[in-house]
């Protein structure tokens, strides 16, 4: 029976609904050309199939990529789906059928377009979420630490451990200005939540000369003959700079 491929997947955009339209296109021999979420508006020229989330279906799948292919190639995954690729759903659901026929040697075939497509992704959201473990700068209102952040990719949930194993006896808050989600950890306990907006009071005298005195420590520690600014974007891109309070007049 040939595979169906004149139609589109709508799915809620959480990863077990990700899973879900990979269960569907198995079992019912599809392959979409499409993939989106409720909250992207896609005008398809071919019928367009909702795929209810259904989270044993999930786990199924999930269970078949750790045990027929490898766990390894579910971590790539997971970093991918992470990714602000627009076609990150398709070159999962290709990647994984692939993987499927020919098994955990896959993730080893970077020649592939479609493995390289997948890897691409998974480095790119991977290598963001080890730049904001190094370059978060918190600052204290009333006795809360909070940070804000642009990235990319949604890279929260690779950080949340990290920040709740340095922090353990804190409250903090990152916020994900792009997402529009936060991380919120208060009495050793974290969670990823939504959030449409972050209005923050007016920063107190303590954490201003907090903030100096870092400059200063900055500053003062700088090599000024050994200052070289490309070096410094290369390790440091400039597209953090914004919240970096060292930076910040």
């Amino acid at each position: 029976m040939p595979y169906r491929s004149d139609l589109a997947y709508l799915y809620d955009g959480s990863f077990d609904g990700l899973l879900c339209c990979v269960h569907e296109s198995y079992y019912q021999k599809e392959l979409p050309l499409l993939i989106f979420t409720h909250d992207k508006t896609q005008e398809a020229l071919f019928p367009v199939k909702e795929i209810v989330t259904n989270h044993f279906n999930a786990e199924r799948v999930e269970d078949s990529i750790c045990t027929k292919i490898s766990k390894e190639a579910l971590r790539l995954v997971r970093l991918c789906y992470f990714s602000h690729e627009e076609d990150k759903e398709i070159i999962i659901l290709n990647f994984l059928r692939l993987g499927y026929k020919l098994g955990a040697k896959i993730t080893n075939m970077l020649s592939d377009d479609t493995v390289n497509a997948l890897i691409k992704c998974s480095r790119l959201v991977s290598r963001e979420g080890m730049y904001f473990k190094e370059f978060i700068r918190f600052s204290d209102y009333n006795g809360a630490l909070v940070a804000i952040i642009e990235p990319k990719s949604f890279v929260l949930p690779l950080i949340v451990d990290h920040f709740c194993d340095r922090y353990p006896s804190e409250q903090f808050l990152i916020y994900d200005e792009t997402n529009k989600h936060a991380i919120v950890y208060q009495n050793f306990k974290a969670d990823i939540i939504p959030l449409e907006h972050l209005e923050l009071p007016k920063a107190c005298t303590k954490e201003v000369k907090y903030r100096e005195l870092w400059k200063q420590f900055y500053n003062t520690i700088a090599i000024e003959s050994r200052i070289n600014l490309k070096l410094r974007m290369g390790n440091m891109p400039k597209r953090y700079w914004k919240n970096l309070t060292e930076f910040q007049d």
